[in-house]
Parts: structure tokens; C-alpha cells; sequence
């Protein structure tokens, strides 16, 4: 789903989930997040919409295509520190899995 169409209610604050941002046309997972309040997450500022803007400007400038997509995981557990941890554990996996493009727009890469 693009993150540009992704909505909720207005009134809603959202659930607890895990999310993704993928480049589908690179096959490669660009960052994982975790939030209790989902609808709540993507009106404030978030780093990782400054970083996704300027991976689609550097690849539109040298010609390369792009499919930025979202990914929710609705199941993620609704206390905040087990869904730290099991963020934390996916980045983690995703990095030994990945050597070379490990989620970029994580910190922790």
C-alpha cells in the first residue's frame, strides 16, 4: 500500500502494529517501525519521511525506479517494550539476512 494513501479515520488514534517501508521495485525492506498509536505515527514528524523523500529524489535524479510501499503487522504485541524488542530483533534479522542492504533508514544499520 503507498504511504501516500494509507488512512484512518480522523478520529481514530490508531493500533498498535509493526510497519515497513519497502522499495518493491528494489526487493529491499528500507526501514522497520513500531508504534501503539498507527494513525497517530504518520501525521507527526518522523525521521524516516525525510529519508524516504530523499531516496526517491536521488533515484528519480539518475533515473531509477521506485515502489515505496507500506507493510502493517497488525499482531504486534500492545505493550511498547515488547514492541521495541521484537523491532529490534526483526532489524536485527533482517541485517544478517541482507548483508549488503540491510534496512538503511534504521538507525541501528
Amino acid at each position: 500500500m503507498p504511504i501516500s494513501s494509507w488512512r484512518m479515520p480522523a478520529d481514530s488514534p490508531g493500533d498498535a502494529c509493526l510497519y515497513f517501508i519497502v522499495d518493491s521495485a528494489a526487493s529491499i525492506v528500507l526501514y522497520v517501525g513500531e508504534t501503539c498509536r498507527s494513525n497517530k505515527r504518520w501525521k507527526g514528524i518522523h525521521a524516516s519521511k525525510d529519508y524516504i523523500a530523499s531516496y526517491q529524489d536521488l533515484h528519480y535524479r539518475y533515473r531509477i525506479g521506485t515502489a515505496i510501499n507500506a507493510a502493517f503487522w497488525w499482531n504486534a504485541p500492545i505493550e511498547r517494550k515488547s514492541q521495541q524488542e521484537l523491532e529490534l530483533k526483526l532489524i536485527l534479522k533482517w541485517r544478517c539476512l541482507r548483508r549488503a542492504t540491510p534496512t538503511p533508514f534504521n538507525k541501528e544499520n
